[in-house]
């Protein structure tokens, strides 16, 4: 009773594809690849050289600062007592 066989996962699939449909599970397929490749898009940092993405690096941080983009800070306030 730990594991299933072939047959039992056979089966399911019978199942699921008599209840849904091919098309249907043929559609939840491309939905869900065009959903992980629009993740892994969304990931990439879009100030990279192409050569910089391919190899997996970032821009330095000097980099991003000089290319006049803004730069999210939460700054705190000093106080004068000691």
């Amino acid at each position: 009773m730990g594991s299933f066989s072939i047959w039992h996962w056979l089966i399911v699939l019978v199942i699921v594809a008599l209840i849904f449909g091919t098309k249907k599970i043929r559609n939840i397929g491309a939905d869900l690849g065009g959903a992980v490749k629009g993740f892994k898009e969304g990931m990439k940092d879009p100030n990279a050289k192409e050569g910089d993405a391919a190899a997996g690096t970032e821009a330095a941080p000097a980099q991003r600062v000089a290319s006049n983009e803004t730069v999210d800070v939460q700054a705190k306030e000093k106080s004068s007592t000691h």
